[in-house]
């Protein structure tokens, strides 16, 4: 009976360990031959970590599904604001008056800087009211002074948003509040943040733990607005802090789940990432189960400490093929060779023989001559389906005309040519009907040497002369 039992458990352990086997292999051939991607999940709905020096993605999950981005919209909302201001449209230091509609599409409950109607602030200080504590009425009141409407200026987002490539994308309202017709994608965030990172302001603002807003009008003191972004400040959650972190934007809904779009830079290399639909984990109370801010921090860790640039590509490749070259002296062919160096970030159990290359050679036979670095072709190098790009294909020798053998290419290029061809065969025609008429329809000759004409035969009837 044990000795049933324990063979009984030996079977199911070995059933296991080959489905366990089986499972951790498809995920390998999934991502490649590569360990480190297939090792890698996030617990989110969505996620994407990008190069945004490169576009280059290290990782993503579901990155193109349709999303909601809660907060995070107000990325958009300052990107805009900041683009009219460089434009020359509004300044940093302008004076704007929020209206009475800036509470415009805004539930209960929204995040906000207490800021009122009639209340008089400048554009930096919405900027960071909207990008550090979240207020949602800051965005309205951008929006006005940007577009003058929410209307007008909303439809600016999505034309926006349009130009960025961001093709998944629909933005309802400038700040995020819940709505069925606002959405978009982690990838579309990407574009969306990476475009707002190139602005020095903006890098600030988001990379802020704090901001003191000045007295206004309706607040006669200061008014002090800290991050929501646990990666950058502990003021509202703590235990999450990363040293590497410089930015960018919480959101938070019922609907949207919870949502960070965050960047980070180490060693000179600078990463966006992207987790939306996260949860918090059940049970938890105070800092504690934010996932969203522990999953960034692994994807950014994962993406450091796993990742390098390799070198794929470059012109000491040369089994990459030739071309048949004709005219030339003393060859038949010139070999190929790629011009330039392709580099990509690689996990760094990827190396470039694992990649494969496809040639395109337009033309198999090339006339000479043929310059040294003249283009013949492209190559493109693959992995795992995925292109990383291509390079030229170029002689790798200059190959020298012949110019016996161009002459004679002339002549028979010249006599191949169609007109020629047809009058070369009217010129035969026009000799041959001349050798015929002269063959059939020459005058006879008559008797003795002379010549007889038609009609009747004439007769010499002069008197012969005497002696």
């Amino acid at each position: 009976m044990k000795k049933s039992r324990l063979l009984s458990f030996l079977l199911t352990a070995a059933l296991l360990a080959g489905l366990l086997a089986g499972f951790a292999s498809a995920a390998e051939a999934e991502s490649g031959g590569s360990q480190i991607l297939a090792s890698m999940h996030v617990d989110a709905k969505a996620a994407i970590l990008v190069d945004p020096n490169t576009d280059e993605i290290l990782y993503e999950q579901n990155a193109h599904d349709k999303m909601y981005p809660a907060s995070i919209t107000k990325v958009m909302t300052c990107l805009l604001t900041l683009e009219a201001v460089d434009r020359g449209e509004l300044s940093l230091e302008q004076v704007v008056t929020a209206s009475d509609n800036l509470h415009a599409g805004i539930g209960e409950g929204a995040s906000t800087a207490d800021i009122k109607a009639g209340e008089q602030l400048r554009i930096i200080d919405l900027l960071y009211a909207a990008l550090i504590p979240s207020a949602n009425e800051a965005c309205n009141v951008m929006a006005e002074a940007v577009s003058g409407s929410v209307e007008d200026f909303v439809a600016l987002m999505n034309q926006r948003a349009a130009e960025l490539g961001m093709e998944d994308t629909h933005f309802a309202n400038t700040h995020g509040y819940h709505n069925d017709d606002h959405y978009t994608t982690a990838y579309d965030i990407y574009l969306m943040c990476k475009q707002a990172m190139k602005n020095e302001t903006f890098r600030t603002i988001v990379s802020s733990l704090n901001y003191t807003m000045p007295a206004t009008n309706m607040h006669p003191e200061e008014r002090i607005v800290r991050s929501t972004n646990a990666l950058i400040s502990n003021f509202r959650v703590a235990g999450y802090l990363y040293q590497y972190a410089t930015g960018i934007k919480t959101g938070h809904t019922n609907e949207s789940g919870y949502c960070l779009a965050a960047s980070a830079s180490k060693d000179g290399r600078d990463l966006i990432s992207v987790v939306m639909g996260c949860e918090r984990e059940p049970g938890t109370t105070g800092s504690e189960g934010f996932i969203y801010f522990d999953e960034t921090i692994r994807l950014f860790d994962w993406g450091f400490d796993n990742f390098s640039t390799q070198t794929i590509l470059d012109d000491t490749k040369m089994d990459v093929g030739e071309v048949a070259v004709t005219l030339s002296k003393g060859v038949n062919s010139v070999a190929l060779r790629p011009e330039g160096e392709l580099t990509a970030l690689l996990p760094n159990d990827v190396s470039p023989e694992d990649f494969t290359f496809e040639t395109t050679i337009p033309a198999q036979t090339v006339e000479a001559p043929i310059e040294e670095g003249q283009q013949l072709g492209t190559i493109r190098a693959l992995y795992n389906g995925q292109e990383y790009g291509t390079l030229p294909l170029v002689a790798n020798v200059s190959v020298e005309l012949d110019p016996w053998l161009y002459r004679l290419d002339r002549i028979q290029k010249f006599f191949d040519q169609l007109w020629v061809k047809v009058l070369l065969v009217v010129i035969l025609v026009v000799i041959v009907v001349l050798i015929l008429r002269q063959l059939f329809f020459r005058p006879r000759r008559g008797r003795r040497g002379g010549y007889s004409y038609g009609g009747r035969s004439s007769r010499y009837t002069g008197s012969r002369r005497r002696r």
